[in-house]
């Protein structure tokens, strides 16, 4: 296991390379942690067989919470050049209320998975405890991953951007909530929306401070007022 703060490597793909693996995958998933939006996960196959070329390229990669957002952007270009194959996958608010936060993250990172059409021989490295029911092929959970291994922290990049991205286009139809710095984190200013504006459809209502905003109308969005 990785210490924190451990740069990952490659050394993992190339021992699953020498094993007789057809391909390997890295899995990580963004927004656990918020009050609303989507929870995201991304899957990014690297050609592992490119055992300096990869390294070199991906120099200074680690967990994508501690990039800048420069520096993300910029490894976010390179990995794109990189990958071989990248799948994104999400679980709405809706269906981590339905599901709860653990198993939403699951069915997110499968559906990550599932564009790439892996073969029975490929494995899937995944950050975490948990592995996602359904894989196509053997998969490893790897606690603290994206500090263990490139693809996974590749991975927790493709993620963390797709879904900023994703928040700043919601903030422009939900304004007031901050979503655009804060991207649905509990942060004092998005709290204080909560109570002054109201929960709106991008709200977990299964998190305890949405709920107790849930005495407030629900902002909807300003669409709904134009039908």
């Amino acid at each position: 296991m990785a210490g924190k703060g451990a740069l990952p490597t490659f050394e993992l793909e190339q021992t699953l390379y020498l094993q007789g693996y057809a391909s390997v995958c890295g899995v990580d998933e963004v927004g656990r942690g918020p009050l609303a939006g989507p929870v995201v996960a991304a899957a990014v196959l690297l050609p592992f067989w490119q055992w300096q070329t990869v390294p070199t390229a991906l120099a200074g990669v680690t967990d994508s919470k501690q990039l800048s957002a420069e520096q993300r952007r910029h490894f976010v270009a390179v990995i794109q050049l990189l990958a071989l194959k990248i799948g994104i996958g999400t679980a709405s608010p809706a269906e981590i209320d339905d599901l709860n936060i653990r198993r939403a993250t699951l069915l997110a990172m499968e559906r990550a998975v599932a564009p790439l059409h892996l073969s029975a021989r490929a494995c899937v490295l995944v950050d975490g405890r948990d592995l996602p029911p359904g894989l196509p092929c053997p998969a490893q959970a790897i606690v603290r991953g994206d500090q263990t291994s490139l693809s996974i922290a590749a991975a927790s990049i493709i993620a963390k951007e797709h879904r900023d991205a994703h928040m700043t286009q919601l903030a422009r139809t939900y304004p007031g909530y901050g979503w655009e710095h804060n991207s649905g984190y509990p942060t004092a200013a998005h709290r204080q929306a909560l109570r002054t504006l109201g929960v709106t459809a991008q709200h977990r209502r299964s998190y305890s401070p949405v709920r107790a905003a849930m005495g407030t109308p629900i902002n909807h969005e300003p669409s709904l007022f134009n039908t």
